[in-house]
């Protein structure tokens, strides 16, 4: 799992480092007009391919091959049993970003629909991400934020007592991850406990190393792993918000205490309410994309603060 999720993390650097972006497209609507490349061995596709570069340490590698053989701008290919046109540079950059909900929006390949099937059943993820936008601004307003340093000071404080002091010697990944777990399950649905916390965490690594792997739907396979840990994720989240209710009715529980409490009492425009499964799966969805980036945000602050004991003293002394 550490292996796995060490390459996804070389290769989100990869792809960030070459201002790469994979976009799905439907073959009956882009016609002929379509970048050059190869869709690989049927079935496999070119996932295996894609698949054994991370394994092997060098991530880069299949985006390089492919862009000195066809292009250095677009090439296309199949991974994941979905279409696949790889965007590279900076023209990609001004493409997307100047096309947004036009000629490109955001969307998930087939094999999530599995994963989180309450999102895929209400609405587009073109109408999903718009709503989110819409809601989560409020909760992170400045005034809101205000509340949530002192707890976060309190994990923090908490998470470096148990698993930083007095080590020689400490694996920041794996740290950084339990860390921002942890901080994001208090400040998202008021988990605190270790315990809980790390029972979650064995399930959430299971569902985030099968969003990225082949979709086989087979036992034993990293996908039906996800399923299952996505199912079992979700029926915690719902007894969560059911208890949350009943808290609500009881006066235990603020309306400002999480975004689950936030989630619960704000509906849209058209005054309704999201329901008890697609909140789950909107918390769940919260928790994967705030997953990667913020662990391994933390983990490269920690690599230039070592590597750069001037600037470490610095922050240190808080000049």
């Amino acid at each position: 799992m550490e292996y796995l999720l060490a390459t996804l993390l070389s290769l989100f650097v990869v792809l960030v480092s070459l201002s790469l972006h994979f976009l799905f497209f439907n073959t009956k609507k882009s016609g002929k007009f379509l970048p050059p490349g190869r869709t690989g061995w049927p079935v496999i596709e070119e996932s295996l391919e894609f698949l054994s570069t991370e394994w092997k340490g060098h991530p880069e590698k299949f985006v390089f091959d492919r862009m000195a053989k066809y292009s250095s701008n677009v090439f296309r290919t199949f991974l994941l049993g979905e279409k696949v046109a790889v965007f590279c540079g900076a023209p990609a950059n001004k493409f997307l970003f100047s096309n947004e909900n036009k000629l490109v929006q955001a969307w998930w390949p087939t094999s999530v629909d599995k994963l989180f099937p309450s999102s895929v059943a209400t609405s587009s993820s073109k109408e999903e991400a718009i709503k989110m936008r819409k809601m989560l601004p409020n909760f992170f307003k400045p005034d809101a934020l205000k509340q949530h340093v002192g707890i976060m000071d309190h994990i923090t404080q908490r998470h470096f007592a148990s698993r930083w002091d007095n080590k020689d010697e400490v694996v920041v990944f794996p740290l950084a991850k339990r860390y921002t777990f942890w901080l994001a399950c208090r400040l998202f649905v008021s988990i605190e406990d270790p315990n809980h916390v790390a029972r979650f965490a064995d399930y959430f690594d299971l569902l985030v190393s099968g969003i990225i792997s082949m979709p086989i739907d087979l036992p034993g396979t990293p996908y039906r792993r996800a399923i299952k840990a996505s199912n079992f994720i979700r029926k915690e989240l719902h007894a969560i918000i059911k208890q949350r209710k009943i808290d609500f009715a009881e006066g235990k529980a603020s309306p400002t205490q999480d975004i689950l409490s936030h989630m619960l009492l704000t509906s849209d425009e058209d005054g309704k309410f999201m329901t008890e499964l697609d909140i789950a799966d909107k918390i769940l969805g919260l928790l994967i994309g705030g997953h990667d980036t913020a662990s391994s945000a933390c983990t490269f602050i920690v690599k230039y603060l070592a590597e750069l004991p001037h600037i470490y003293d610095k922050v240190y002394r808080g000049t």
